[in-house]
């Protein structure tokens, strides 16, 4: 094994903070990676780690070592990257990340004409709606819903997101059709809430035309952390729900459902679907794998279309 692939163990071993994580990263045993750290190790002459039966810490040399470690790492990941864009034909690996949702129906469709077009490229899709931390999970992309957290990362916008209040029609005849945020509030709701995230508010504007908005607390006793099992509790008319149109995998008149209060205007705070990845110099691959995911989107968002005349409710 070489030197620079050492290194690089060596530092999926301090980002996991665990030899077990990283030796799952490159399939490898727990005996067989401790065995290259310390080759490394005997290699360098000097210590790098400190090992105790439970935990590890870096060394002085280690620290140091580690820093210019992932200089070279980085410098050797561009250089692929060059040579990678003179290829006359795409191949190679790609690890991506997204919510479930956006994995499932916006994602793998590209995912399959991509690897027709493109025979010699392996894809690893991981859908997960608690999200993974790019850089230390080795991901090249990760596709997600809402702003940039991190700086380190580089964002790509897809394209924006607005929200949409649903309904069924058969909860409609049973509690009425809300005129007012106030009368929706006191509705029944079902409410996503996965994690730290709860979304059991909606912003609107205090009437059609007004420039002021107000939080409306939405009340409800069923909480879900799956946006598909909550969209079926909307089916079930066991509330509405205020529901990103990016989640819908279908038209709304299919499911029987309707969108309330469509002369109010929705705050979107931002919402969109991005595209995040770790370095401004991307390979050919994951260039040319965004561009498919954004094309497929379309300029108007293809999860728009699933509701009649979307761009004519909810007015900003």
């Amino acid at each position: 094994m070489s030197l620079v692939h050492q290194l690089s163990l060596f530092i999926d071993v301090v980002q996991q903070g665990s030899f077990t994580k990283a030796a799952a990263l490159h399939d490898m045993d727990n005996s067989s990676l401790s065995k290259q750290i310390k080759k490394l190790e005997k290699a360098l002459g000097v210590q790098l780690l400190n090992r105790s039966t439970r935990a590890f810490s870096l060394t002085p040399a280690g620290e140091e070592i580690l820093e210019q470690a992932h200089h070279l790492v980085t410098t050797l990941e561009h250089v692929h990257s060059i040579a990678g864009s003179y290829h006359t034909e795409l191949k190679g690996r790609i690890r991506i990340t997204s919510p479930i949702h956006i994995g499932q129906h916006y994602l793998q469709p590209v995912i399959s004409q991509f690897m027709k077009r493109y025979p010699l490229v392996e894809v690893n899709l991981m859908v997960d709606d608690k999200r993974s931390n790019i850089i230390s999970d080795h991901f090249d992309v990760a596709f997600r819903l809402g702003r940039l957290d991190d700086s380190s990362l580089i964002a790509k916008k897809i394209a924006d997101i607005r929200p949409v209040i649903l309904a069924s029609h058969d909860f409609i005849a049973l509690h009425g059709d809300p005129k007012t945020p106030t009368e929706l509030m006191n509705l029944p709701s079902v409410i996503y809430s996965n994690g730290n995230l709860t979304v059991d508010t909606v912003k609107l504007n205090e009437q059609p035309g007004s420039t002021t908005f107000n939080n409306y607390k939405m009340k409800g006793n069923y909480k879900v952390n799956d946006v598909s099992t909550l969209i079926s509790a909307v089916k079930d008319s066991l509330g509405y729900a205020t529901i990103a149109s990016s989640n819908l995998s279908c038209s709304i008149e299919e499911m029987n459902l309707k969108p309330l209060l469509t002369d109010y205007a929705i705050s979107t705070q931002g919402l969109a679907l991005y595209a995040l990845y770790p370095h401004r110099k991307q390979t050919a691959l994951v260039t040319e794998f965004i561009k498919a995911v954004q094309q497929y989107v379309g300029d108007t968002p293809l999860w728009e279309k699933h509701i009649p005349n979307f761009n004519h409710l909810y007015p900003a």
